[in-house]
Formats: C-alpha cells, sequence, structure tokens
C-alpha cells in the first residue's frame, strides 16, 4: 500500500477530533493570523479546513501546524498519532529529528535573497505579525535593493529563531507561492 498523502493524513485526523475539539482546532488556527481566513474555515466541515490548511500552508508545514495546534487545545494522543503517520509516510512534521535539521529560509537562503523581488507586502505582514518592530520595519525598508532588503532580515529578525522562521515562511509561501515551490521541488 502506497504511503498516505499529507492531505489524507491531516483529513482523518482532523475526521478523528470530537466536535467540540474541532471547533477548538477551528479556532486557534484563525488566531495564529498567518492566512487562514474566517470565511474559509467558519462552519465548515473537516475536508474543507484540510483543504484549506493545504492550499495556505505547505502539505508539509500544514502537518505541522496541525500538530501544534492539536497540542495546544489539549489533544495530545491525536497530536502524536499525526506525527507518526506523519514519519511513516516520509512526511515528518515537527518532531525532534525536523528541529534538528536546517530551516527551509535557512536552506534557501541564497535563492531566496536573489529571488524575491517585491519585499514590501512581506514586510507589511510581518509587521503585523509583530515579527519585526516599526524600526526595524523602517530600517529595512530603507535599503536600496530587494536584496539588501532580504539580507538585512536575514542578518536580523530571522536570527530569532524557527518560530519566527516559520512566520517568515508562511508569508512567503502566501506572497510568493510559486517560488517556494519550486524551491520545495530542489
Amino acid at each position: 500500500m502506497p504511503p498516505k498523502s499529507a492531505r489524507k493524513l491531516l483529513k482523518n485526523s482532523l475526521e478523528s477530533l470530537t466536535k467540540e475539539n474541532f471547533e477548538k482546532f477551528r479556532s486557534e488556527l484563525l488566531d495564529r493570523r498567518d492566512g487562514v481566513k474566517m470565511n474559509q474555515v467558519q462552519g465548515k466541515s473537516f475536508l474543507d479546513v484540510a483543504d484549506v490548511m493545504i492550499s495556505v500552508y505547505t502539505e508539509r508545514r500544514a502537518l505541522e501546524v496541525a500538530e501544534e495546534i492539536l497540542t495546544e487545545i489539549r489533544c495530545g494522543q491525536e497530536a502524536c498519532e499525526l506525527a507518526e503517520e506523519a514519519k511513516k509516510a516520509g512526511l515528518q512534521s515537527s518532531g525532534a529529528a525536523s528541529r534538528d535539521e536546517k530551516h527551509f529560509v535557512d536552506k534557501h537562503r541564497d535563492e531566496l535573497i536573489q529571488r524575491v523581488a517585491n519585499i514590501s507586502p512581506i514586510l507589511d505582514k510581518l509587521l503585523k505579525a509583530e515579527v519585526i518592530q516599526p524600526e526595524a520595519y523602517d530600517e529595512i525598508s530603507a535599503e536600496r535593493t530587494s536584496q539588501a532588503k532580504m539580507r538585512a532580515l536575514y542578518d536580523g529578525p530571522l536570527r530569532a529563531g524557527r518560530k519566527v522562521q516559520d512566520i517568515f515562511l508562511d508569508i512567503l509561501t502566501a506572497q510568493e507561492r510559486f517560488l517556494i515551490e519550486d524551491l520545495m521541488k530542489k
């Protein structure tokens, strides 16, 4: 039997939740404020929510987000089962092994610096998500080229850790979907 896809794993995990826990899951998903809109998930089934998560995040990232939310809403068993199924399918989630790996934005630093052209909306979203402060926003925006702005992001806010890098990747995925898809193939 072929390994399960990220979409199938996510759907199975969400389907197993009680109605109350599924409501908590949707609420937490919206509270993240990283791309999922209320009209995309409010009153929607587990199938729809899984599809939205896959379209907003990358497949692997959707599994990581689901695992994080399941843990936050005290569905630890479901989070562990999702992590285990993801590992079996070769879709490592946010367990210890993936924390030790180099983050996507670090792996592709040079290409992102060269290929991200429109940095302003990304900076706006980072400011809104409180990843960068107004002063850093102003300093980075003052750089003359998009490459200099990206370098300033890497040399400043992106050094704060994986959580910041995850938020940055989510924003990049929304703003530069085709670029991120291309880099994921490498």
